[in-house]
C-alpha cells in the first residue's frame, strides 16, 4: 500500500515562499501502484436550532412578543430549565448568572434577531468581559464572533468584511499562515488525499489526462500528484492543468497564475511527466465552457475543493443567479470526457437558514475548528492568533455580518450537494476503501479526536465526532 503521504506531501516543513511551499510537498521518487491498479467494487427552518450536535447547551429563545421560551440545558445536572413565565430582563440575568459563554453568545444573537437592543448591549457587556483571542477555544470563538454581532448591528457588515480583506498581511505572511493551518490541522490534506485518489484511480488507464480546477490557489494540490502519476506503471500519460484564478489566492501567493504554472511545470519537468498549464484569470462563478477548451483526446477531471460554497445559490437574488446549479450543468455537457469530478467542502449549513440558525450552526462549528487548533497549537503562541485571524475570522465575520450578494461563505451539508449533483445529471462513485485507509494512516499523526467515518460513498473528517469537512466523487 501507498504511504499516506504520496498524496498530501511531508509534513512539518515552515515554508515562507511559494517555492518552499512546492518543494515541501516533494517526496523521494516512489510509486503508486496501488491507485492504478486497485479495483473498485461498484455493488458495494425552523429558527431554533440545538446549539451543538454532540454535547446540547443552554438555549434561551425569545419570541417577536418579548417572552421567553427555553429549552433543555445538559451542559449542567444542576441548572434547570427557565420557566416560560420569566420576564425577559429576568431571563437574561440568569444566563448572565450562569456565565456559559456559548450561552450568552447565542442569546446575544437572539436579541439582536429582534431588534431588542437593550437585552442586546447588556448580553454584549457582560461576554465583552469573558473573550480573549489568547484563551480557551471558545473565549476566542467569542471575540470573532462578538465582533460579527456588532457588525451587523451597525449594518456595516460587507464595510467591516472588506476592510478585513484590505488588512491582509504581506503575501509572505499569509502564504506562512495558511501553510502552518495546512499543518496543524489534517483538513486540507484530508481534502487533497480523497480528491488525489479519486482522480489517479478513475484516470488510472488514461494516455492523456486534463485536470480542470476552479480554485487553483498555489497548486500545491497537484504536486504530489503530478509526481504519482510520472511513477505510473506503464509509463507517466500526457497532462493538462486548467487553473481558474481566485482573488484571495493571487494575494497569497504574490502575483498572477504564471507563478503557479511555472512552479508545477519545472516540478513536472523534473519529474519526467509532460504538462501543460493554461491560467485562467475569471472567477470561477463566470466560467463558461470556451474558457476551458476541452479537447478530444483528453479525458477530464473536474475539482471543486472548497470552492463551490463560494458560488451564488437559489437564495442570492434572482434565480438567474444560481451559479452552482449552472456550473454543474455545464461541467455535466462536457460528458463523456468527464472521468470523474471531485467535491470537498466544509460539512455546515449556512446559505438558506435564517439568522439564528445561521449563528449558532456557525459557532457549532467552528468551536470544533478551535478546539483541534487548540491541542496543535499554544494558546500564547503569537502564529496561531495569526492563523486565526487571517484563515478563519474573516470567514466567520462574513457568515455573520453580511447579507444578500456580500454574504459569500454560503455553507451546504453534504446531502445538499448530493441532490445538487443528482439532479445535473452526475451519479456517485464510492471513493476507494485504499483511500479510506490511507487517510487513516494519515491521521495517526494527528490528536486522536480526530474522527473518520465513511456514509453512503462519501468520507468525512471531524473533530471528536462533528463533522467539519466532507469529500466524494462523481461521474
Amino acid at each position: 500500500m501507498a504511504s499516506h503521504e504520496n498524496l498530501v506531501g511531508p509534513v512539518g516543513l515552515d515554508c515562507q515562499t511559494l517555492d518552499e511551499l512546492i518543494e515541501s510537498y516533494l517526496l523521494d521518487p516512489y510509486s503508486l501502484d496501488d491507485f492504478f491498479t486497485y479495483n473498485v467494487d461498484n455493488q458495494r427552518t425552523q429558527l431554533y436550532v440545538q446549539i451543538n450536535r454532540h454535547e446540547s447547551s443552554a438555549n434561551l429563545s425569545f419570541s417577536s412578543n418579548g417572552s421567553s421560551v427555553t429549552q433543555h440545558d445538559s451542559l449542567s445536572d444542576t441548572n434547570n430549565s427557565i420557566q416560560n413565565n420569566l420576564s425577559l430582563k429576568e431571563a437574561t440575568e440568569i444566563i448572565i448568572h450562569r456565565k456559559n459563554l456559548k450561552e450568552m453568545l447565542v442569546a446575544c444573537a437572539k436579541a439582536l434577531s429582534f431588534n431588542d437592543l437593550s437585552t442586546f448591549d447588556r448580553l454584549m457587556s457582560e461576554s465583552r468581559k469573558m473573550v480573549s483571542v489568547r484563551g480557551d477555544p471558545i473565549r476566542r470563538l467569542g471575540a470573532y464572533m462578538l465582533e460579527a454581532l456588532i457588525a451587523r448591528l451597525a449594518l456595516s457588515g460587507s464595510s467591516i468584511y472588506k476592510s478585513l480583506k484590505c488588512k491582509e498581511p504581506k503575501s509572505s505572511d499569509l502564504l506562512s499562515y495558511m501553510h502552518l493551518l495546512y499543518e496543524a490541522c489534517p483538513y486540507f490534506k484530508f481534502g487533497y488525499l480523497s480528491a488525489n485518489g479519486a482522480i489517479a484511480e478513475a484516470m488510472r488507464d488514461e494516455p492523456q489526462i486534463h485536470i480542470i480546477d476552479f480554485q487553483i490557489a498555489q497548486g500545491a494540490q497537484w504536486a504530489p500528484l503530478i509526481q504519482a502519476l510520472a511513477g505510473r506503471p506503464g509509463g507517466p500519460p500526457r497532462v493538462r492543468i486548467t487553473g481558474i484564478d481566485d482573488p484571495v489566492s493571487s494575494h497569497a501567493r504574490g502575483g498572477g497564475l504564471e507563478i503557479v504554472g511555472r512552479r508545477l511545470s519545472g516540478l513536472a519537468k523534473s519529474c519526467g511527466l509532460s504538462l501543460e498549464f493554461c491560467g485562467v484569470s475569471v472567477p470561477g462563478c463566470e466560467i463558461e465552457t470556451g474558457h476551458l477548451e476541452v479537447r478530444a483526446e483528453e479525458a477530464v477531471a473536474v475539482n471543486f475543493t472548497l470552492v463551490l460554497h463560494h458560488m451564488a445559490d437559489e437564495n442570492v437574488g434572482q434565480a438567474r443567479n444560481n451559479q452552482r446549479d449552472r456550473l454543474l450543468r455545464m461541467v455535466r455537457r462536457l460528458s463523456p470526457k468527464v472521468k470523474v469530478v471531485t467535491l470537498v467542502e466544509q460539512e455546515l449549513d449556512t446559505s438558506g437558514a435564517p439568522f439564528v440558525a445561521r449563528f449558532v450552526e456557525t459557532l457549532d462549528y467552528y468551536l470544533a475548528v478551535f478546539e483541534s487548533m487548540d491541542v496543535a497549537l499554544p494558546r500564547e503562541d503569537k502564529e496561531r492568533v495569526n492563523v486565526e485571524q487571517h484563515c478563519l475570522a474573516r470567514d466567520i465575520v462574513n457568515i455573520i455580518a453580511c447579507e444578500g450578494v456580500e454574504r459569500v461563505e454560503r455553507h451546504e451539508v453534504l446531502d445538499k450537494w448530493r441532490l445538487r449533483f443528482s439532479m445535473a445529471g452526475f451519479r456517485q462513485l464510492p471513493l476507494s476503501p485504499l483511500v479510506n485507509a490511507t487517510i487513516k494512516g494519515l491521521l495517526e499523526s494527528y490528536n486522536e479526536g480526530y474522527t473518520l467515518r465513511e456514509s453512503d460513498g462519501c468520507l468525512y473528517l471531524g473533530w471528536r465526532n462533528r463533522d467539519l469537512v466532507a469529500s466524494c466523487a462523481w461521474v
